[in-house]
């Protein structure tokens, strides 16, 4: 090995080490001024130089205790002309620190700040005894609810309310978050529970009342019936402009199967007795509602369909977002500044206090 080969070594090693903390800041951060990071080619300079002005340094006096090993001895030999240059070698590496620090690496966080556009929703269903009608699985009721259920758990953004009605109505579940309670209030709905008949004018009334104070962009009525507006003191096209005047938007399902249905005709004791008779939905006024708050009516004939109605519904009225998003960049030229500054501090200490060798 020719003897100014060996001073370059500890070079080499300083740049090794520059070019991995180099590589850790192009995988971690960002670079402000990454043009900077140019002037690490001083370091090449800084050693060329250094190379050129070393000369052989030999023993200098310094004797071995390691053997007398020729191979032994030809590697100490060259380990103590290495040593002379390691100060320097510090300060190459100190160069290239420095300069990546120059170069200004950060790091970025990003925060997304996410408001809702408010959704309110009331359900309002029809809980008469036409809705015990076997056309669906194992009823009207029973089907309607599992697919009011589903459509609750799809919607976890929004505030969600329940409204029943049979020959009046009632508030089953306030507006709420959380979607556990409104599902569970849906679960336990159950026909029989007020007077007989079918309010529909008071069922979209009553939702209108849970709606009209709401601060929401957006309010909606989803009501289902199987029948005909044959009971309550309100009719369904007044309760209809009520809900337009408060900006309230009505979509009305029909449910039960074009003709005839195996269907509850009368009450013995605690069942029901049941008879094929015609199926009548007054889809006159259940469009009409919907045409005059801005909604849409639908057909429900299965369970399929309703559950499709309800998907389409829930396509309609996607709950909206507001998204803003801040950057927030964080200076980490730090660690590098003082790594360099702690190989200039190994560079004195080595060169004035311990290898103390001549320039």
């Amino acid at each position: 090995m020719k003897n100014w080969t060996l001073p370059l070594i500890p070079h080499l090693l300083g740049m090794l080490l520059f070019g991995a903390a180099l590589q850790y800041g192009n995988q971690h951060f960002e670079w402000e001024t990454p043009h900077l990071l140019w002037l690490a080619l001083g370091m090449i300079a800084h050693a060329f130089l250094r190379v050129r002005k070393q000369q052989p340094k030999g023993f200098n006096g310094v004797k071995w205790s390691w053997g007398t090993d020729p191979k032994e001895v030809n590697w100490q030999v060259r380990l103590y002309q290495m040593l002379p240059e390691v100060p320097y070698a510090l300060k190459t590496l100190a160069i290239g620190l420095l300069c990546i620090a120059a170069a200004r690496p950060q790091s970025s966080s990003s925060v997304e700040d996410f408001t809702r556009e408010g959704l309110d929703i009331v359900l309002s269903l029809d809980l008469s005894a036409s809705m015990l009608s076997k056309d669906f699985s194992p009823n009207r009721l029973e089907a309607s609810k599992e697919v009011a259920i589903q459509f609750v758990d799809e919607r976890p953004n929004d505030r969600i309310g329940v409204v029943a009605y049979e020959g009046e109505a009632f508030t089953q579940i306030p507006l709420t978050t959380d979607q556990r309670v409104v599902m569970n209030g849906i679960a336990e709905l159950e026909t029989g529970l007020l007077e007989g008949g079918t309010a529909i004018g008071m069922g979209l009334a009553t939702a209108v009342n849970r709606l009209k104070d709401s601060e929401a962009e957006s309010k909606i009525i989803i009501l289902l019936t199987d029948g005909v507006n044959n009971a309550g003191q309100i009719n369904p096209i007044d309760a209809a402009q009520l809900a337009k005047l408060n900006e309230i938007r009505v979509y009305t399902i029909g449910v039960g199967t074009i003709g005839k249905a195996r269907s509850p005709v009368r009450k013995v004791g605690n069942r029901f007795q049941y008879d094929w008779i015609e199926v009548k939905i007054d889809e006159d006024i259940l469009k009409e509602v919907a045409k005059t708050t801005g909604g849409r009516y639908f057909r429900a004939t299965s369970e399929d369909k309703l559950a499709n109605i309800y998907s389409e519904i829930d396509q309609l009225e996607k709950t909206r977002f507001n998204v803003l998003r801040y950057n927030q960049k964080t200076e980490e030229f730090m660690p590098f500044a003082l790594a360099a500054a702690l190989a200039l501090l190994l560079e004195f200490i080595l060169k004035h206090l311990i290898i103390r060798t001549p320039l």
